[in-house]
């Protein structure tokens, strides 16, 4: 199936509990650089997009990443609130491809490997499977609000390997078309295809705890 990919990075300036997160210096270069030198290396996508209203990132990657299209943000768009897929419908408005894969800068461990999976798998099972997301495969005892076992029986005291598995959608992969999002207002379609991502390459950076982990488990990846 010979079907163009093009790959989106939404960018804020503004980070709230890590500030400046997507272009603050990990590894020795601004964050950001890391998911784009990824997809770089994916030889299904053909496009790669930052839609971003940050002018540092604006800049710097007309400098270092002149094949990549800048999408600037328009004001409307820009409130921490606005959802991600009014901002993803913004984006597929102004650059069409067969389909499209959505990661963020905050994956810096997802491996270019573990992209070019999942675009095959999806291409394998598509039309049946309709979209794509990436999660992770979770052994551990959950709970509510409630106080009220989600997966297990307390009474039963399985080992945790060996308790049924529930599945984190992780926010590192989303495969999806121009059709999908419009109709449902979703990135997840009517049909969609989990794909497991390894935990280490799953690290996703909400806070500075997980700044650190993930820069520590970046620098142990690529010795």
């Amino acid at each position: 199936m010979n079907k163009s990919f093009a790959a989106i990075v939404p960018m804020r300036h503004f980070s709230e509990r890590v500030p400046g997160k997507n272009y603050r210096s990990f590894n020795g270069k601004p964050l950001y650089h890391h998911i784009i030198n990824t997809l770089s290396k994916v030889t299904q996508i053909d496009k790669i997009i930052i839609d971003t209203d940050s002018p540092f990132i604006l800049e710097d990657a007309k400098k270092y990443f002149p094949k990549v299209i800048l999408l600037e943000r328009p004001e409307h768009l820009r409130d921490g609130e606005i959802p991600m897929n009014e901002v993803l419908l913004n984006t597929i408005k102004q650059v069409k491809a067969d389909f499209y894969l959505q990661t963020h800068s905050t994956n810096p461990i997802l491996s270019a490997s573990t992209i070019e999976k999942s675009i095959i798998a999806f291409l394998d099972v598509f039309p049946s499977f309709d979209s794509l997301f990436g999660v992770t495969k979770l052994h551990t005892r959950l709970w509510n609000d409630q106080t009220q076992p989600i997966n297990h029986n307390p009474n039963v005291l399985l080992r945790t390997q060996d308790l049924p598995p529930v599945f984190e959608e992780n926010s590192c992969i989303y495969i999806f078309t121009q059709e999908i999002l419009e109709k449902k207002g979703n990135r997840i379609g009517y049909k969609p295809m989990k794909f497991e991502i390894p935990k280490k390459e799953s690290w996703d950076i909400d806070d500075e705890d997980d700044y650190l982990i993930s820069e520590y488990l970046f620098k142990l990846t690529n010795k």
